[in-house]
């Protein structure tokens, strides 16, 4: 059933975390400037003469979203004409539609205008929202009428599961800012900054190590609270295949996403681990707003 939907989500799936990854990339090798203060041409042209690296990764940027906005709209309509039986539906294809329009729309504003780090920040926890929106869509069309996961949790285990998620998102914009205001790597070394436990936050030095601090302790933090869910989930509800496999894949990839976060400081290239670090968030979020969907379901379709 749905086999065409299904393909085409996987596509439109892979083709939004490449453009995920794109802007991190973008981010990463300072190449937001690559087509000047003109959107959505280059340089004012279609096809850019400028042949730096920095124009090619951005124009490529450029022309990947643009596509992926067409597919992900194309994959929402269709998943609301075969999926409007299914309760998330149409809420994960209006948010599908809104993210994608909004990310692009930050992206240009950025490059006419130009944004503050934070806005900036911003921008890529509306990809992830954006991401993972697409993801969830896709997941309905497999999931459709018969395959569908049914739970029943308490009240409190919702609410914390959709605490985890909301801080979740919180520690995925510290992250972005620590990029956005070139603080990566103004704190050698780890757990401790610069061999100090509490180090000098006076000057502009300071407040870009205040940035990475307090991006260490949301990271650290977010390690903890995932850690009790998968204990909560594994001690209350492991006859829930969904659940446990969900929280034991969200326990792994924020293992994986502080290994790489910490590898950054020591590779002699931190372009590859910092990459891999905006992937594993980003598949861990989504992994989140799954188990998020399915915790409110209260009876098969």
């Amino acid at each position: 059933m749905h086999k065409g939907l299904k393909i085409f989500g996987i596509i439109t799936s892979i083709g939004m975390l490449i453009v995920l990854l794109q802007g991190a990339l973008v981010t990463k090798t300072g190449s937001a400037d690559g087509c000047g203060a003109t959107w959505p041409l280059c340089f004012g042209e279609l096809v850019p003469q400028t042949q730096t690296m920095e124009t090619l990764i951005e124009y490529t940027h450029r022309a990947w979203s643009g596509l992926m906005g067409l597919f992900v709209i194309i994959l929402a309509i269709w998943s609301w004409n075969k999926l409007s039986h299914m309760r998330e539906t149409k809420f994960m294809a209006l948010m599908a539609v809104l993210f994608i329009i909004f990310q692009g729309l930050m992206g240009a504003g950025a490059v006419i205008w130009g944004n503050s780090d934070i806005v900036l920040a911003l921008h890529f926890g509306i990809s992830a929202i954006s991401f993972a929106s697409v993801v969830l869509l896709n997941i309905l069309a497999f999931e459709d009428k018969k395959h569908a996961p049914v739970i029943s949790v308490s009240k409190k285990y919702r609410n914390y599961l959709f605490f985890v998620l909301i801080y979740c998102y919180i520690v995925i914009y510290t992250g972005a800012y620590v990029k956005h205001t070139d603080a990566t790597h103004v704190c050698s070394g780890f757990p401790l900054c610069n061999n100090e436990f509490i180090p000098d936050l006076s000057g502009t030095l300071g407040y870009q190590i205040g940035i990475q601090l307090t991006h260490r302790v949301a990271a650290i933090s977010l390690s903890i609270v995932i850690l009790i869910l998968w204990i909560w989930t594994i001690s209350k509800f492991r006859h829930y295949k969904s659940l446990v496999w969900g929280s034991t894949a969200v326990l792994v990839l924020v293992i994986i996403q502080g290994t790489a976060g910490v590898s950054i400081l020591y590779a002699d290239t931190y372009l590859t681990p910092a990459l891999f670090h905006s992937l594993t968030i980003s598949i861990l979020f989504t992994v989140l707003c799954y188990l998020g969907m399915v915790s409110t379901r209260k009876k098969s379709y």
